[in-house]
């Protein structure tokens, strides 16, 4: 198969622990999304958990609004298999709190949260706890005083709010913490990033705050996060949708395979279809994402309905069909021609060859 041509130089940045997940240095970017449940209804948070673990997860955020949240997290985060990322938005007590009933991170705004007092309270109980901190910079969400300066969001402002809060955590000892600078407007928000790299080395989390619905979104949110990617920047990626977090998993994770900074899962190259094809190439494509969506080890297929382009396509695949004439196509298995199929259902054939590809890699992957 021909071999990937990826060259992103990632920025270096620190190192740190978020539970089970390192984050930054290298480490492989990881993917998270928020719970939409009341938080104080444990077993429904719980169980959307389960769902985002179960499509691949790695860490995952949940709003703390008020007390009753935070005596939640003690049940929630032992009973939790993803690491918990409690949101906390000017009440630092909740912050405490969650740092003691088991968060494994804390999303603040330093200079949202009150007195540096306030400020240093929180940072002892992250500490105490081993309890890692996101400064969380949003251009909706900035300092009275920045604005002020400023007039409006802009990079200028973003960046200087993420440096005074930085040194917030730094004067008081502290270093275990990644930053985000996100903001609605891509633009806005890859400057702001681009801009605070050069100036600081902590892990970035990276995100297009709002970002729509799940087709604009999904589309708005690979531009601006893949921008910054491309580029080497951003070490762990949430992708903002008016959609279920499932939804912004699986958006997350084909940002990373489409850019091949991880690789988890089936990895489908399709046409489009045209009047040349010889199998229903959309419809059979929509059923197979559907069907292959429990399958974690990484595998390319291609999905070609004529031989114009398939032969090319699937010499790059560990699987590919190429639509042939008479109901008759031509199976390709780690890019060379294996098998001709004729009047099978596609969609069932491929569902078992793929599913027999992942068996044998894991095989292979737990006896070395």
């Amino acid at each position: 198969m021909l071999r990937s041509y990826q060259n992103i130089d990632r920025r270096k940045s620190r190192s740190i622990n978020i539970g089970k997940v390192k984050i930054g240095n290298g480490a492989p970017v990881s993917v998270q999304t928020m719970t939409n449940t009341l938080t104080t209804d444990i077993k429904s948070t719980l169980s959307q958990i389960k769902r985002i673990e179960r499509v691949g997860a790695d860490l995952v955020r949940i709003s703390v609004p008020d007390q009753e949240s935070s005596e939640a997290l003690k049940i929630i985060c032992k009973q939790s298999n993803l690491p918990i990322i409690a949101d906390i938005h000017f009440h630092y007590k909740r912050a405490i709190e969650s740092a003691i009933n088991g968060a494994d991170c804390l999303r603040i705004n330093p200079g949202n949260i009150g007195s540096i007092d306030k400020v240093k309270e929180v940072i002892k109980a992250a500490k105490d706890h081993e309890c890692s901190i996101r400064i969380g910079i949003n251009g909706g969400s900035l300092e009275r005083k920045i604005l002020e300066k400023y007039g409006e969001p802009n990079p200028d402002a973003l960046v200087e709010s993420a440096i005074n809060n930085i040194k917030i955590l730094e004067d008081n000892d502290f270093f275990n913490f990644k930053i985000s600078v996100k903001a609605s407007d891509i633009f806005l928000a890859v400057k702001s990033y681009e801009i605070l790299a050069k100036k600081c080395d902590y892990p970035f989390h990276l995100g297009i705050t709002e970002a729509g619905g799940k087709r604009f979104g999904s589309v708005k949110s690979s531009i601006g996060i893949g921008k910054l990617l491309l580029n080497g920047i951003g070490d762990t990626i949430r992708v903002s949708l008016s959609d279920e977090p499932e939804e912004e998993i699986k958006v997350g994770f084909d940002i990373l395979k489409s850019l091949n900074l991880r690789h988890r899962g089936v990895k489908i190259i399709s046409c489009p279809s045209c009047a040349r094809q010889q199998f229903p190439v959309i419809d059979i494509v929509k059923k197979l994402e559907k069907s292959l969506e429990d399958i974690l080890t990484p595998i390319t297929v291609s999905v070609i309905g004529c031989v114009v382009n398939g032969p090319g396509e699937a010499t790059m695949t560990e699987i590919g069909i190429t639509g042939g004439g008479n109901n008759t196509h031509m199976i390709y298995i780690d890019g060379k021609k294996g098998h001709r199929i004729k009047d099978v259902e596609l969609v069932s054939y491929l569902d078992s060859l793929i599913r027999e590809k992942a068996k044998k890699k894991e095989q292979i992957k737990n006896n070395q």
